[in-house]
């Protein structure tokens, strides 16, 4: 089935193999690798698995054999894999998949008991995530200036865009603040867990002209809840009296009118996350620190904040030039 290799002999026997070394004659029976993956396919063909993916593996898989010179599945290690990565002239995506392939081909040899640790489990391709933009301050701006807000939706929305806009929280956050969130007398939002994706409490600041606004978004909800009789104190809520979290068709209301505001206005960039992340940007260029905004988004990893500040290269040239 094989010939000699140069470092060697072999000589097989029902998928085994004994290694002669050709300078200490170690003897070792070891499993060639074609016999290993003419079972691996066998089982993988009898669990329902298309001939496509399998010719798939096939094909990636003996690529990789074939570059590292392998025979035997003992001879895989973590260095036969990255030597393959380094010499793959392909995008950073394709070698995604192969690695995902070796991975899985690998696995199902160490299910066999072929191997005897998965040494390829944290072997991983990183790849720098495109940082999604922020919604321009002067596109928000713009936008408190257009929204009509002589009626309660255009009212009720600019408000909504200031609260993010200056505290930076979620859009499911903005639905579920209530009436008790809200401390006017110290100007300041107290959300307990119930509001936060990371189910922990955040206190942010809120500035005098936005606490006037939600206490005249209140007065407004009072009058409407009254004249359609709904019960709720939530401060965000439809037309018709409704909490946004538990109507079926203005679960996202706040973010449906972004969507129209901005295809309505020619406003690039705007919807929730985009304003969330400018929120993150004026705070960094106002001298915030990188673990203070981490706190006021909620955060619980810095790694993630860092992904928020959209900075572009003259900006991180310009900002090092300080440090020099």
């Amino acid at each position: 089935m094989f010939s000699a290799r140069k470092h060697g002999v072999y000589s097989l026997s029902e998928g085994q193999a004994t290694v002669a070394d050709s300078g200490n004659y170690v003897n070792k029976n070891w499993t060639p690798i074609s016999y290993g993956m003419e079972v691996v396919f066998r089982q993988m063909q009898i669990a329902g698995n298309r001939p496509r993916t399998i010719q798939s593996y096939d094909y990636i898989f003996k690529q990789f054999v074939k570059f590292n010179e392998l025979v035997f599945i003992e001879e895989i290690n973590s260095d036969c894999i990255y030597n393959y990565l380094e010499n793959l002239n392909v995008k950073v995506q394709t070698k995604k998949i192969r690695l995902k392939t070796i991975k899985a081909v690998l696995g199902k040899l160490y299910f066999n008991n072929w191997i005897k640790d998965n040494f390829w489990k944290n072997i991983q391709i990183k790849v720098d995530k495109e940082v999604k933009s922020s919604a321009k301050e002067s596109d928000i701006h713009k936008l408190f200036h257009l929204i009509d807000t002589s009626t309660f939706i255009g009212f009720r929305d600019v408000t909504a865009i200031k609260l993010m806009f200056k505290t930076g929280i979620r859009i499911h956050t903005l639905c579920e603040v209530k009436e008790r969130h809200i401390d006017f007398e110290n100007q300041c939002l107290n959300l307990d867990g119930s509001t936060m994706k990371n189910h922990k409490y955040l206190k942010l600041p809120i500035d005098a002209e936005l606490a006037e606004l939600l206490k005249m978004l209140i007065n407004h909800n009072q009058r409407i809840r009254k004249h359609f009789k709904t019960s709720n104190t939530n401060v965000f809520i439809t037309q018709n009296g409704l909490a946004m979290n538990t109507s079926k068709s203005s679960n996202c209301a706040i973010s449906k009118q972004l969507n129209k505001y901005s295809k309505r206005y020619g406003l690039k960039n705007i919807n929730a996350h985009a304003i969330r992340r400018a929120f993150a940007k004026s705070l960094l260029e106002k001298g915030a620190s990188v673990p203070l905004i981490s706190k006021a988004l909620g955060h619980s990893d810095l790694a993630v904040t860092t992904q928020y500040l959209d900075l572009d290269i003259e900006e991180v040239s310009n900002s090092l030039k300080q440090y020099l």
